[in-house]
């Protein structure tokens, strides 16, 4: 008769089930020289009963096999894995011999096993022991374990939130603790070595099916997104708006094509009429990233293909020749251009409009920077139109870094936390809020979104730009 709570999935019952023969052949197996078989599989079914009616199973078996070689007065209790189905079912890979004795991982690139977060929460709550089931013999509860670390490489725009002692806070109650290393989306896709990571996360989902395609994984999360804004200065704000490039409303939008040719004219700042404010002899240019880097660069350029396209997505040699003059433009006549969007950014916020008047940034930078108390009145948050939406995909490399995902994903307080970071996570209402308290000027709805060219032509045209500097 089974001890596993009604109304337990059957696939749990029977992985437990499972576990439980295995774990009861194994102790007959070790104590049989002192222990009789019927004695050994008493003590079994007496500490199983210990545990009925309780909600979660996985690690039963570990426990029910601690109190019965403790009863048993075995004088090397091992903890055992219940089995191969179960340490799958709880997120565990296998290991093998390493060097020195340590054990290594072994992890399918292929099939990357999922880590649920209801996993994860027993493992906190096992070392926790009464917390999880109250009434159990607390000598049959592992001591506390440290959280597992897990490594990941991260656009450099979401350090700030991995760091965040709340969101360090949550992972830790998870059983984890994250370590990050920030590199452009586009280095991560293409030149870092991911072998020595769990995940990779970068800033769009271009990047992400690089790192699919050349690790053989399917897996995939996308916790949260950010559309490509610009931002400004408010005396940079008026003359463009003068110039019909920047449009003042609720929310300032940025018109990419009346931009464009400004930059086909090789317009400058100090030949707009009546300019006394920023008269400078420079063009009037966005900064950005460098495109052979770093994925804000390569959303602004699919921004810049679209309209340079007429206004439709970029198929094709002939498209891509058609556009490569006017966005190898955008980017050469910048000059030294940062390989991560924190550069420019931080350039922006610290240096004033004299060296960037205008920088192509994620839009939870700003509202980020605003919850920080470092927006200042002058600064000025500009939507380019149209826009695209930078969708931050994880992509996992272990079955840790599984994990990873699964928690940004489903955890409401990650999610909560993921918004204060200024990062949408599909609740609207939830970033309004974040916004409206920091007053931000953002849009409720995104409207005007393209998307991306696909991926073999987004990359066509970045080798082209690449091409350009040489």
């Amino acid at each position: 008769m089974s001890r596993v709570t009604p109304g337990i999935a059957a696939d749990v019952v029977q992985r437990e089930e499972l576990a439980m023969r295995r774990m009861t052949e194994s102790l007959v197996e070790d104590l049989s020289e002192n222990v009789p078989v019927d004695q050994v599989t008493s003590a079994v079914g007496a500490a199983h009963t210990r545990f009925e009616g309780k909600p979660i199973r996985e690690f039963v078996p570990i426990l029910v096999e601690r109190i019965v070689r403790r009863e048993l007065a075995d004088p090397e209790p091992t903890v055992r894995i219940p089995a191969p189905a179960a340490v799958r079912a709880a997120g565990q890979e296998p290991t093998e011999p390493g060097a020195g004795g340590a054990h290594r991982r072994v992890v399918s690139r292929r099939a990357v096993v999922p880590l649920s977060i209801g996993a994860v929460g027993v493992v906190a709550a096992v070392v926790a022991g009464s917390a999880l089931w109250p009434g159990a013999d607390e000598a049959a509860v592992a001591a506390p374990a440290a959280p597992t670390v897990v490594r990941g490489v991260v656009g450099s725009e979401k350090v700030a939130f991995f760091q965040d002692e709340r969101v360090v806070r949550v992972l830790a109650d998870n059983g984890v603790r994250v370590e990050v290393e920030p590199a452009g989306s586009r280095q991560i896709a293409t030149t870092v070595d991911l072998d020595q990571y769990d995940f990779a996360f970068p800033s769009s989902s271009p990047a992400a099916e690089r790192i699919q395609r050349q690790r053989a994984v399917t897996t995939k999360y996308t916790p949260f997104a950010s559309p490509i804004a610009i931002a400004t200065y408010r005396p940079i704000a008026d003359l463009l708006t003068a110039a019909g490039v920047i449009r003042p409303g609720p929310v300032a939008t940025f018109d990419m094509n009346k931009y464009l040719e400004l930059t086909a004219a090789g317009v400058q700042w100090d030949d707009l009429p009546g300019n006394t404010t920023y008269p400078v002899a420079k063009n009037i240019l966005v900064s950005t990233t460098d495109p052979r880097t770093s994925n804000s660069a390569a959303m602004y350029l699919s921004i810049a293909s679209y309209v340079a396209n007429d206004h439709t997505i970029v198929r094709g040699d002939t498209a891509e020749a058609h556009v490569l003059p006017v966005l190898s433009k955008l980017f050469l006549a910048q000059g030294y251009t940062d390989n991560s969007s924190e550069g420019p950014f931080n350039q922006y916020l610290a240096n004033g409009m004299g060296p960037t008047p205008l920088v192509c940034i994620y839009e939870a930078q700003f509202v980020g920077a605003a919850g920080e108390g470092r927006i200042t009145p002058d600064m000025v948050l500009t939507y380019p139109t149209p826009t695209v939406l930078s969708n931050h995909t994880l992509v996992p490399l272990t079955a840790t870094g599984d994990t990873i995902g699964a928690l940004l994903t489903e955890n409401p307080e990650l999610r909560r936390l993921a918004a204060e970071h200024g990062f949408r996570t599909g609740d609207n209402a939830q970033f309004a809020a974040v916004a409206t308290e920091r007053e931000v000027a953002v849009p409720a709805d995104l409207i005007d979104i393209v998307d991306v060219p696909a991926y073999d032509t987004l990359e066509h045209l970045l080798d082209g730009v690449a091409a350009a500097y040489n």
